[in-house]
């Protein structure tokens, strides 16, 4: 990925046909040791073609990929007018006081 990252950066700086060099700059800038193998890859396989074209057809491909269940985007109930708002009062004191409570240091302090 980070070879096909390379050339995109490459041609998004004005260069239309990225050379292996290049992608090579590039990636060292960033302190990655390129591998030629894979240098020449990328380079073959989008050599000639215009990378909008080629961003767009990988674009129709992810419209099928689901990207949450139904499930997780449905709101949450609220509870009725009056149900909910004594417990999270509750709830509330009972963290303060436990809060002041803890003052113990577990047998030593800060400054002993």
């Amino acid at each position: 990925m980070r070879y096909v990252a390379a050339y995109l950066l490459a041609v998004l700086g004005g260069n239309n046909n990225p050379t292996a060099k290049n992608i090579k700059k590039i990636l060292n800038s960033v302190g990655i040791d390129a591998d030629d193998e894979c240098v020449n890859k990328v380079i073959s396989e989008l050599n000639g073609k215009d990378v909008d074209d080629v961003v767009n057809s990988g674009l129709s491909k992810l419209a099928c990929v689901p990207a949450g269940s139904a499930v997780a985007a449905a709101p949450a109930t609220s509870p009725a007018a009056g149900e909910g708002a004594p417990a999270e009062e509750k709830k509330e004191e009972e963290k303060k006081e436990e809060s002041e409570e803890s003052d113990e240091d577990m047998g030593f302090g800060l400054f002993d």
